[in-house]
């Protein structure tokens, strides 16, 4: 059976050791968590000229999307003033993963949102951000701690457990909820570790499960399941919500 295909959305480095030139990447172990799941990773291009362009026509060709980690948001998306901590941002990396939040929405594409990738998702639907984690008895930072899946959430169904450990490597997170999304898991300190959205084809998580998932049943699940929504697609053509911009 063909590999369903799972536009994998690249991120721009000014430079790279070995290349003369600016690159578009994507870690690794992102693309094997979803070669090992069955799906055919391929890394989405932003062209620099114009990251949005075409992007409906682009991703039409695949079967779903993920969106990866990355730098922080400019706070000028969500209303806000920098914060001293925030000092890494890219505006051509948030008009690029804004663009295509909008075309999955649009399109209701099958998607998986990690990290940055679920912070964005937040500001897409007017959401807020916290520009700084303050460190408590849950470390969010550099480390592995447990969340608390919330019965009955899409994210319940697909990792089959209340609890899970997740390897975090954070400092900003979900401070106001984005319109039409709920939380599907929080942290013991009570932040928000993962949002769905009733109608958009979207699975969203603050936690790196690509660091884990050749160990972590839990966290290869999220890909399976990334990958059983690409096949479900090929299969059968979904709505579009309504509404939701």
């Amino acid at each position: 059976m063909k590999r369903p295909l799972v536009a994998v959305i690249g991120r721009r480095a000014p430079t790279v050791p070995i290349l003369r030139y600016s690159a578009t990447l994507a870690a690794e172990a992102i693309c094997e968590a979803v070669w090992a799941s069955g799906g055919e990773p391929a890394i989405l291009h932003g062209s620099a000229a114009d990251p949005c362009a075409e992007l409906p026509a682009r991703l039409s060709a695949f079967d779903a999307v993920l969106l990866p980690g990355g730098a922080d948001i400019e706070p000028q998306r969500y209303g806000a003033s920098p914060a001293p901590e925030t000092v890494e941002t890219d505006s051509f990396q948030d008009d690029y993963d804004l663009g295509v939040i909008k075309a999955v929405v649009d399109m209701h594409v099958p998607t998986l949102a990690i990290c940055r990738g679920m912070q964005a998702l937040n500001v897409a639907f007017g959401g807020t951000l916290v520009q700084h984690v303050a460190e408590t008895s849950t470390p969010h930072h550099n480390a592995l701690h447990r969340v608390q899946v919330i019965p009955g959430s899409r994210l319940h169904a697909v990792v089959g457990q209340d609890s899970v450990e997740v390897s975090s490597y954070h400092h900003q997170a979900v401070d106001r909820l984005g319109r039409g999304l709920t939380v599907a898991a929080t942290a013991p300190d009570g932040l928000i570790e993962a949002v769905e959205h009733g109608e958009a084809n979207i699975v969203a998580v603050q936690w790196h499960p690509e660091d884990l998932h050749a160990s972590s049943a839990t966290d290869a699940a999220l890909f399976t399941d990334l990958v059983a929504r690409a096949r479900d697609r090929r299969r059968f053509r979904w709505p579009a919500p309504v509404g939701c911009f």
